[in-house]
């Protein structure tokens, strides 16, 4: 069984908080397919034309990201969340590499929607997946680098499991080496997480969407719901 979580003193701290959130066991990941491709180019192409000459930090999901980032202690110019980044990387750059299946297909409705969507690989998750602050004891390894071992900054939003192995640090900012959606990933959590004034609305049509892509892309068995501090917990039983 599978679970995903909201801990209750992160609901108090953060009430708009809304999470849509994917359980998915036996999906197939690989080699980003070619209508998916396409998709996700015509994706990248679309959402550069949508914010033109604007700011991101004045879009209003990212920008509530960063009112969020604020008030558990980050800067959120040194550490973007990670709807942010991706868009500053195309903004910039002109386009965003594709990973492969899982990943691209996140990061398409992240760029949509200027929502971060993490695709977490749960083959090392022992008990729920939970999102609490951190008490500094936890251990994180950086992605890419899995013989390195770092502690989180006590206060700091993670997403963590029962024996404190961090999946992402700074909430939405850095997922760990151990939750990569890698080329053979069968089961994930996804999470797309928004806390602007229309979290509900937005995170709800990104939810459709991701499922939409799921099903034609990867296959699986799949669970969903949207959280929030009324329905704080999903399982897949």
């Amino acid at each position: 069984m599978t679970t995903f979580r909201y801990d209750a003193a992160i609901l108090e701290r953060f009430p708009a908080v809304t999470g849509g959130v994917v359980l998915a066991t036996g999906a197939r990941n690989g080699p980003t397919p070619e209508p998916l491709q396409t998709a996700y180019r015509d994706e990248q192409r679309a959402t550069l034309a949508r914010i033109g000459e604007a700011p991101l930090s004045q879009l209003p999901t990212l920008a509530a990201w960063r009112s969020a980032f604020r008030r558990f202690g980050v800067d959120p110019t040194q550490c973007r969340s990670a709807a942010e980044a991706l868009l500053r990387r195309l903004t910039k750059k002109g386009d965003i590499p594709s990973i492969n299946t899982l990943v691209d297909l996140g990061n398409l409705v992240s760029i949509r929607y200027a929502l971060p969507v993490a695709v977490f690989d749960t083959r090392s998750l022992t008990g729920p997946l939970t999102v609490r602050f951190a008490t500094g004891a936890e251990r994180y390894t950086p992605l890419g680098q899995p013989n390195v071992t770092e502690r989180p900054t006590a206060g700091e939003v993670v997403f963590a499991d029962d024996t404190g192995l961090v999946f992402a640090e700074r909430w939405c900012w850095r997922q760990s080496d151990q939750s990569a959606a890698r080329m053979d990933t069968s089961a994930v959590v996804i999470a797309v997480e928004a806390q602007h004034e229309r979290a509900r609305d937005d995170v709800e049509a990104a939810l459709t969407d991701l499922l939409v892509l799921l099903e034609r892309f990867a296959g699986g068995q799949v669970t969903s719901a949207i959280l929030n501090a009324q329905h704080p917990s999903l399982s897949d039983e």
